[in-house]
């Protein structure tokens, strides 16, 4: 289990922050700004975990760098896309459906309700920040590793990707089949994909954490059933070209396109 006190002030810092988000969203009317607070939500964990865990040395380093890289790179990402654009579609409609009562249903259901999936999502890295054995990094850091490598990279080659395709004016409303995206339609939720697989990891490598298995289940669910595919999809269905993309490529799990 975490380290009670890792437990606590987790606790603390995710009500803390969001709830100043939230009155920050009230004064600009923009919730979307709960996006970019995402992947620091991570990293605030992780550094109070490492700050707090008994965890092996190693263990603790190379997980809180790694999500630390992720995390830090996620949320520059949004800020660099979202910040000065508005508010994001989903919450304009969010806002018109609960009318006046927005302001206070927007605490619960937005900032606080990520705030709850940020601590369930990050008990990996509660986890495997708590317990002192093994000492000597095993093959589940290793492959930990390399899962969280490969995933922030896949994320962050498919974002560089589509923000250099859509700079072109030509391509508005278009349909981007370049690169990553050649083999997948959502090469960048495939690469968190394998982030949360490659944290748990970390946890099973202490041999205390196969019940954290929760965490990358429930992620993955949401990527392929709730907020990140099905979202997107709805999203594009209009486009033109879009249903013969979706005939040809994989919907998550890269493969080479049909012919």
């Amino acid at each position: 289990m975490p380290h009670p006190s890792i437990v606590l002030d987790s606790a603390v810092f995710l009500f803390v922050v969001p709830t100043l988000l939230w009155l920050l969203s009230l004064k600009i009317r923009d919730a979307s700004i709960v996006d970019i607070f995402w992947g620091m939500g991570f990293v605030g964990i992780a550094w109070i975990a490492m700050r707090l865990g008994d965890g092996a040395p190693l263990r603790k380093l190379w997980m809180v760098s790694l999500t630390t890289m992720w995390g830090v790179r996620l949320s520059g990402y949004l800020a660099w896309r979202n910040l000065g654009k508005g508010e994001d579609p989903r919450y304009q409609a969010m806002r018109q459906r609960h009318g006046e009562k927005w302001p206070l249903r927007s605490l619960m259901i937005v900032f606080l309700l990520q705030a709850a999936l940020i601590f369930v999502i990050s008990l990996p890295l509660q986890v495997a920040m708590s317990v002192p054995t093994p000492v000597e990094l095993g093959v589940f850091d290793v492959l930990g590793m390399v899962l969280v490598l490969c995933g922030t990279a896949c994320e962050t080659i498919a974002d560089l990707q589509l923000a250099a395709w859509k700079r072109h004016p030509e391509h508005r409303g278009k349909v981007m089949q370049q690169g990553l995206w050649r083999y997948t339609r959502h090469p960048n939720y495939f690469g968190d994909f394998l982030v949360w697989w490659g944290l748990f990891f970390g946890a099973l490598a202490t041999g205390s954490g196969l019940w954290t298995v929760l965490s990358p289940l429930l992620m993955s669910f949401l990527l392929l059933r709730v907020s990140g595919v099905p979202l997107l999809e709805k999203s594009m269905n209009s486009r033109p070209g879009y249903a013969e993309y979706v005939r040809r490529t994989s919907s998550f799990f890269p493969r080479p396109p049909r012919k």
